[in-house]
């Protein structure tokens, strides 16, 4: 699919786009000059949880993590959204409100957007912000020996679902909405300060997914250690009584071959690896020496920081 893209637009032909098609990431970026590069994606989804205004400040915070998992700021934001014809105009209103303020909440702004009607509700953010264009954060540079730290818990896909079929507690939710709900974008600014070797955000291709894509762009492999994982509070029940999203099943085909998993592996972790993230957090490449106070740093702000494994030398991603 990608193939004629490719062709079209070759790196050779714009040297000022560092990442684009070729050097896929979280975010394309373009340099505008030897100081400032332009960072920009764009997200948008179905509703994943039933109130208006948290589903549009869910999406709005997942969109953005893109830019952060660049190193980026966010400058602003256009809205992308489809609606049934009949949806009630204040259901709108509320969605945009929770995009909005979560946007304003990242110090951006809202400049306009575009709507259309559709039969499935879905809404997101196309993002523009700002970074130094050699300051980027990218998702290859990782070196063995590295640290992996994790900045969120896991397992929103298993909480999400087992709300759907109202069999989900109402803290577990909160916990989740309350994850979903915090932006990236101080644990971006304690990972560029610690000078970290790679960075990615945790979304729906789970954990080992996003994992697997940092592997392959820093030439190296990564060892998840499963015990360390941590999981939203309810995630592991929810996955022992098969509350399972259907994206895990497109997860694991997409990893067949490029995941390697240990023998006896207890099947709620399993679940937990392979589960599709929401606004998920940052998943970091940290030289050794650095990673405890970047830990700290974390902690101290709010996020885990959490160690869940290393960088070695070969190649994809294993499990134990």
């Amino acid at each position: 699919m990608l193939r004629p893209l490719r062709e079209t637009f070759r790196d050779a032909d714009f040297p000022d786009l560092l990442i684009g098609i070729e050097r896929a990431d979280d975010a394309a970026v373009y340099r505008l000059s030897d100081e400032l590069a332009i960072v920009q994606t764009v997200d948008f989804f179905p509703p994943v949880v039933d109130d208006p205004y948290t589903y549009g400040a869910v999406s709005a915070a997942n969109a953005m993590s893109d830019v952060y998992a660049m190193g980026g700021e966010v400058l602003f934001a256009l809205q992308v959204a489809a609606f049934p014809e009949d949806q009630p105009a204040e259901i709108l209103a509320e969605i945009f409100r929770g995009g909005a303020e979560k946007v304003a909440e990242a110090g951006g702004v809202i400049a306009g957007g575009h709507t259309i009607i559709d039969a499935e509700p879905k809404y997101g953010l196309c993002v523009t912000g700002t970074a130094h264009p050699d300051a980027l954060l990218r998702k290859g540079g990782s070196q063995p020996g590295d640290v992996l730290l994790l900045t969120k818990a896991l397992g929103t896909g298993l909480v999400l679902t087992a709300a759907r079929a109202d069999s989900c507690e109402p803290d577990h939710l909160q916990a989740a909405i309350d994850s979903m709900l915090r932006l990236n974008r101080h644990a971006s600014h304690l990972a560029l300060e610690a000078g970290v070797h790679a960075c990615t955000d945790v979304t729906g291709f789970a954990l080992l997914g996003h994992a697997e894509e940092m592997a392959r762009a820093g030439g190296v492999r990564l060892v998840i250690e499963s015990a360390q994982t941590p999981a939203l509070p309810g995630a592991l029940a929810y996955a022992g009584k098969g509350l399972v999203p259907g994206g895990e099943g497109r997860n694991r085909e997409g990893l067949a071959g490029k995941v390697s998993l240990p023998e006896g592996l207890a099947p709620e972790l399993e679940h937990l690896l392979f589960d599709p993230q929401t606004s998920g957090g940052l998943l970091l490449a940290v030289p050794p020496e650095r990673a405890d106070a970047l830990a700290r740093a974390l902690a101290a702000d709010g996020d885990l920081g959490v160690r869940i494994g290393r960088v070695e030398a070969g190649e994809g991603v294993a499990v134990e």
